[in-house]
């Protein structure tokens, strides 16, 4: 049974926010117990983190390749639109989960 299309893109958007986030947080605690500091681990890998939370957001690239594949070759565009908006909503999802971590993190104020 298909899913309809807007929970997915709701669904795809806060995977990949939840990737960012939970990631770049339990990596600072692998930085905590090196002796880095943990807010520098935490913005380096939420910046480092956001293609693969792209990737598990969208459920890998097979089935975007497919769809896209179907779109070209078959006419079916009505599925390209929705796979390039779910990619779109993912990328929301790791940008604003970068951000989050940026602001709790003050990096960018070179504090």
């Amino acid at each position: 049974m298909k899913e309809p299309f807007m929970s997915l893109f709701i669904w795809s958007y806060f995977t990949s926010l939840g990737i960012i986030l939970g990631g770049a947080l339990i990596g600072s605690f692998a930085g905590f117990l090196i002796g880095k500091s943990p807010f520098h681990i935490m913005y380096t890998l939420s910046n480092s983190l956001k293609i693969w939370a792209i990737v598990g957001a969208i459920g890998g690239t097979f089935d975007t390749f497919y769809s896209f594949e179907r779109g070209l070759f078959e006419g079916a565009t009505k599925d390209v639109v929705k796979q390039i908006l779910l990619i779109i909503s993912a990328m929301g999802g790791a940008q604003t989960g970068a951000l989050i971590i940026k602001w709790l993190t003050q990096e960018s104020l070179g504090l």
